[in-house]
């Protein structure tokens, strides 16, 4: 019930805020040259002639699964059951309205005239792979590095692994990402044979269609884990190091068990928690917060779409991209809340 209140939350601000925005999408889609009754045509097509109230209620009735339907508008709703864009299933009817149940409808590109939903579909696995692979690589690295500072507490690890997390968590990340993209695919790009730019697919040079490429992820991964890791290190070290200041570890020393045993098997596992809720905020703020590293090594993914959508006035682009990322958000926040059970035995749910 909090993720619905969440959403909708989301939804209402960002309806409201894309549509006082100075800007006019139908002046965009026909030119600056375009006359004004070209304009008027536009903006009756596509709704925007109406008072704000009445669009964000049939935003809404849009998104709803159950929701109010005209019979004689075909084209209103996106439904999967066949081409007549017929409903799920009828309610009931009263006249030339019916209630339905229907997938959520994100209405169409002002541009391209897709479905946003295509959009999002298209755009989204690029992105998904991208923040994947970053917080896999900030999750094993910064753990690995989070134990090793913790047990060699001021040693020199220790000081070398603060003072590069310190720099990572203030690097800007189009900074950092020009300047990766600069170091290691321009000046050592003989050694490394890394490119500036490039997507998860590139195109077969005998025309053979296209392939995988993943040296075209490792620079931007690595780019955007950069802060992640930085700062789950420092979670890892701190969480370790009162975990292994509690009596169960005075414990289980006291019985004989051993010192990777105590550390990996008791100590680290209780320490996962914290880890877990910043892996999860990062993880969404990752599929949110790519853009910039997307642009600089031009990576096709939603944050490309969403400034793409935004240079365009694309509104419907961009509201059903913001609100897909915030239902993913709120559905790591889930999935986090069930992880808490199964790693601490002492987190209940529903307590």
């Amino acid at each position: 019930m909090y993720g619905l209140l969440v959403v909708l939350g989301v939804v209402t601000l960002v309806f409201f805020l894309f549509n006082i925005l100075p800007g006019d999408p139908a002046r965009m889609m026909l030119g600056q040259r375009a006359d004004e009754e070209s304009i008027e045509i536009i903006k009756r097509d596509l709704g925007l002639d109406r008072p704000v109230g009445q669009q964000f209620v049939g935003y809404l009735n849009d998104l709803s699964p159950i929701s109010i339907h005209n019979n004689t508008d075909e084209d209103s709703y996106w439904y999967l059951s066949d081409e007549k864009y017929e409903p799920y299933g009828t309610l009931f009817s009263v006249g030339k309205t019916s209630v339905v149940v229907k997938m959520p409808y994100l209405r169409r590109s002002y541009q391209t005239k897709r479905r946003v939903t295509e959009i999002i579909a298209t755009a989204f696995p690029q992105t998904a792979v991208l923040a994947l692979t970053a917080m896999t690589i900030a999750l094993v690295i910064g753990i690995l590095l989070g134990v090793l500072s913790a047990l060699y507490k001021d040693s020199w690890i220790d000081r070398i692994t603060l003072f590069f997390s310190t720099l990572g968590m203030s690097l800007p990340s189009f900074f950092a990402a020009i300047l990766i993209a600069w170091f290691f695919a321009y000046l050592l790009s003989e050694w490394t044979h890394l490119n500036m730019f490039g997507n998860l697919y590139s195109v077969d040079d005998y025309g053979c269609g296209e392939y995988i490429d993943l040296r075209n992820l490792i620079l931007p991964a690595i780019t955007l884990g950069i802060r992640p890791l930085s700062v789950i290190v420092q979670l890892t070290k701190s969480s370790l190091l009162e975990a292994l200041s509690q009596d169960y570890i005075r414990t289980a020393r006291a019985k004989g068990l051993g010192k990777g045993r105590v550390i990996f098997h008791h100590a680290l596992r209780n320490a996962l928690n914290p880890i877990v809720t910043s892996a999860s905020g990062w993880l969404a703020g990752l599929m949110a917060g790519a853009v910039f590293v997307e642009y600089v090594f031009d990576w096709k993914g939603m944050g490309v779409a969403i400034v793409d959508a935004l240079e365009k006035y694309d509104f419907p682009v961009v509201m059903g991209s913001i609100l897909f990322i915030c239902i993913l958000l709120v559905v790591i926040n889930i999935l986090t809340d069930i992880l808490y059970a199964v790693l601490d035995p002492r987190v209940r749910l529903g307590e």
